[in-house]
């Protein structure tokens, strides 16, 4: 899978709204309301300066304890709850606010965290024409994770901002390139970006020997201060994007060289880590399945008796990303042949992913590697019917069951209720051959008869659209 683009800092960006807080202030004074200005000057000045000071847990604590508190502090609230990743009670304490920048960016940061990516870019864009810096950045990153990337050029256009302006705008735009299948010029624009970072904080790192493996965390950058390692670390996602292209570009030796270095440095970020091993593992298949699977180890929640990622790798990466990892240790498990494993996990991931039909898919494949292929195709059935919009994939999985179970009716069936597929040649073919297997020669008759009224329907219409052209 290929890393996520990246929003410019989150974590380091304390709310402000600290004015509201002497704005109070001074109206108690002027009232001559000292005590209520003491309580205003000794509580809310102190859970503003531990916001600011990044002691999240401290300020939540001091907010709770004084609600009573005659300022309104949810602002600072819903910022503590973000960075605790209780993401739905922050975007809560935000409802009914007034929309202020400062309001909409972290409320689009929540969204962008809930997963909520078209929501979260529809708030960055009521920020087009504001003074925040991050904007820009974190609006492209929108695009891409919500599968809108071939939009990211117009939106560069329109916002006025060349890819290259800055390092994260540039790995922004190579990721929204990688999503269109634009490797090439992503590969060059990674390049641009590692380039652009090295010269912004005027570093040299070739003493050192690091290659197009190291690695950014751009959420936590700071302008100096840097050690090599942290150097290092910064660069990852740009190295792993580099090993992807690489990887769908079919250069396998030097892509799994560039994981296995990146794992074996172990400078990188949780997230980019997550997505190195994930890629790894994808890129040797079914070889090796005991060291995919202790790589994954890595990356769980060593309390958890079940394989569950880790509270930090929880908040960081995207749903896509996190679903491809679990639905990876399923596979890894199936193939070692610890079914039980694989059962227990594909029911936890339904609660975990509730609106995906991921769950289900790999429920159907321990199903099948169980011989219950009717279990497998009914509840296959059950959730193309609950998610019609996503139900395409669902179907197709259901007829190659189906057919590898001598179900020929099912799969012919299944290939039937995919409405977009319905007229192409092997489509037509496919399902023909399936109900004479299934003994439905009328069935198949009638497969026939449609598909050549669809394209003589088609072709009538083509010699129409020609005729008014001449005219």
């Amino acid at each position: 899978m290929a890393p996520k683009s990246k929003e410019k800092p989150k974590t380091s960006q304390p709310p402000p709204a600290i004015e509201d807080l002497f704005t109070t202030l001074d109206r108690h004074i002027n009232r001559s309301e000292y005590e209520q200005a003491v309580k205003v000057a000794d509580q809310g000045c102190k859970a503003v300066a531990l916001v600011k000071d990044d002691k999240i847990d401290d300020a939540l604590s001091v907010i709770h304890s004084f609600h009573k508190l005659p300022i309104d502090l949810g602002f600072q609230k819903a910022y503590c709850l973000y960075r605790q990743n209780k993401l739905d009670e922050a975007i809560a304490c935000l409802r009914g606010r007034e929309r202020y920048s400062e309001t909409s960016l972290l409320e689009a940061q929540i969204l962008y965290r809930l997963g909520k990516t078209d929501a979260c870019v529809g708030v960055y864009q009521t920020l087009k024409d504001s003074e925040i810096e991050t904007a820009d950045v974190n609006f492209v990153a929108g695009l891409v994770s919500s599968g809108k990337a071939s939009q990211v050029k117009g939106a560069l256009e329109t916002w006025r901002i060349k890819p290259t302006s800055s390092f994260e705008m540039a790995f922004n735009t190579a990721c929204s390139l990688i999503e269109n299948g634009n490797y090439a010029d992503a590969e060059q624009l990674l390049l641009t970006a590692r380039s652009s970072f090295l010269s912004y904080h005027q570093c040299s790192l070739f003493n050192h020997n690091i290659s197009i493996d190291s690695h950014i965390n751009l959420e936590t950058l700071t302008d100096d201060g840097f050690a090599d390692e942290d150097i290092e670390n910064e660069l990852g996602p740009i190295s792993v994007q580099l090993a992807y292209v690489q990887q769908v570009l079919g250069q396998t030796q030097e892509s799994s060289s560039s994981y296995v270095d990146i794992i074996k440095r172990n400078v990188v970020d949780e997230s980019s880590l997550a997505v190195t091993v994930n890629n790894l593992i994808a890129l040797k298949g079914s070889k090796d399945v005991s060291d995919g699977l202790r790589k994954l180890d890595r990356l769980k929640d060593q309390d958890s008796q079940i394989f569950k990622l880790s509270q930090a790798l929880d908040a960081k990466l995207s749903q896509k990303h996190k679903e491809a990892i679990y639905a990876k240790r399923v596979l890894l498990l199936l193939h070692a042949n610890k079914i039980d494993q694989a059962r227990e996990l594909c029911a936890a991931l339904t609660g975990l992913f509730p609106e995906s039909v991921m769950p289900t898919l790999l429920q159907a494949a321990v199903l099948v590697r169980e011989n219950k292929a009717a279990k497998a195709e009914e509840l296959l059935g059950q959730c193309a019917e609950k998610f019609p919009e996503k139900s395409k994939l669902v179907l197709l999985a259901r007829a190659q069951i189906a057919a590898s179970a001598t179900h020929p009716q099912v799969a012919a069936e299944s290939l039937s209720q995919i409405t977009d597929i319905q007229h192409f040649p092997a489509t037509v073919a496919t399902i023909v051959a399936l109900k004479e297997r299934a003994g439905d020669n009328a069935g198949a008759a009638a497969v026939l008869d449609s598909s050549i009224k669809w394209c003589s329907g088609m072709v009538k219409k083509r010699r129409l659209h020609g005729y008014t052209r001449r005219l």
